[in-house]
């Protein structure tokens, strides 16, 4: 069993706003077969914040509820960001190594930012190189309509890079700030669905897209492997 784990990419997965690990972890199993779950070494983080909203939206999904860093109402202002990513980073440390990052919603964003901000050395110099993220519905900080925390600032300074999946859903509010985050990478390979906000049901066509992502992925990884054998 040991061994089989260690040859799947390891993947951290940060869930959305007012979510938890055990909600993002229940809606990838309803909405994504076991031919791709199984191909992941999955783990579900919460967030480092407990839900300030005093709302319950989830209805079927208990708390409690997290979120990632807070926003005034215009997506302006940005507040404790940089306490997430030492968070993130620091369980990094603890669960990893890690090969990817999966984020969902608030999750998405942060997760986007993380390969540029690693590149650039402000942050994320503990762990090594991620090799490639899922981004499902996510937006790019400093688009037109979004501010930036001062952290993530040259995050899309230049070209990303890492090998990105991207998740747009047709239906979703923000889609073209979605779109604008896709071309910030380098060769992203991008899925689109007929749904909106959510964890998108994979249809037959986008597993097929998933796993040949996982594949290459898996090829980039044993590459560097014995590059560092060598």
């Amino acid at each position: 069993m040991e061994n089989k784990l260690e040859k799947k990419p390891r993947v951290l997965c940060l869930h959305g706003h007012g979510a938890s690990a055990e909600i993002l972890k229940k809606e990838m199993e309803l909405g994504w077969p076991q031919t791709v779950l199984e191909k992941l070494d999955l783990v579900f983080l919460n967030g480092p914040f407990l839900l300030q909203d005093k709302v319950d939206s989830h209805g079927i999904f208990h708390p409690p509820y997290f979120e990632w860093f807070q926003n005034d109402k215009d997506y302006k202002e940005f507040y404790n960001f940089d306490e997430c990513v030492e968070y993130v980073e620091a369980n990094m440390e603890k669960y990893g190594p890690f090969d990817g990052v999966l984020g969902f919603s608030q999750g998405a964003i942060v997760t986007a930012t993380m390969p540029g901000m690693q590149r650039e050395r402000v942050v994320l110099t503990k762990i090594p190189n991620i090799k490639f993220v899922i981004i499902i519905s996510g937006f790019k900080f400093g688009a037109p309509e979004f501010g930036c925390p001062k952290l993530a600032a040259n995050a899309y300074s230049s070209p990303i890079e890492c090998p990105s999946l991207h998740f747009i859903g047709e239906k979703e509010t923000k889609k073209t700030s979605e779109e604008e985050l896709v071309k910030c990478f380098v060769n992203p390979v991008v899925i689109h669905h007929p749904e909106g906000h959510k964890v998108p049901n994979l249809d037959a066509e986008s597993v097929k897209t998933v796993i040949a992502f996982i594949n290459k992925v898996k090829k980039i990884k044993m590459a560097l492997q014995g590059n560092s054998k060598m």
